[in-house]
């Protein structure tokens, strides 16, 4: 099975991450989740399999998440992630999945827990 990586070219901690799974030789299928967003229940199970509430996978400094209204009080975690798949600049970056693990880039040494 190859571990997946939620990835943003332009971003240096995305690029640095799939510079260590590359180190690692790790087989690695790349997901430009900017141009490919995950659906629903792939974001779901993001969330709960890193034991997050939505919101803590969103880029609350993008231009986006006042344009979504996800700051505004009481938002549901469906309405954000109904956001995150609209505006996929939102996700937090990078995002690597490996089986039932999940671990975000950030730093990117984050991500060594999770690789066998």
């Amino acid at each position: 099975m190859s571990v997946k990586i939620y990835h943003n070219p332009r971003c240096s901690k995305s690029r640095e991450t799939l510079s260590l799974l590359e180190e690692k030789g790790t087989e690695t299928e790349i997901i430009e989740y900017l141009k490919t967003p995950p659906d629903e229940d792939t974001l779901k199970n993001i969330i709960k399999t890193l034991g997050i509430n939505a919101l803590q996978l969103v880029r609350v400094h993008e231009d986006e998440f006042k344009q979504a209204g996800l700051d505004k009080e009481g938002i549901s975690d469906d309405e954000i992630i109904k956001a995150m798949i609209k505006f996929p600049k939102l996700i937090e970056r990078p995002i690597v999945v490996n089986g039932n693990k999940v671990a975000i880039g950030r730093p990117p040494k984050n991500i060594l827990s999770i690789l066998d």
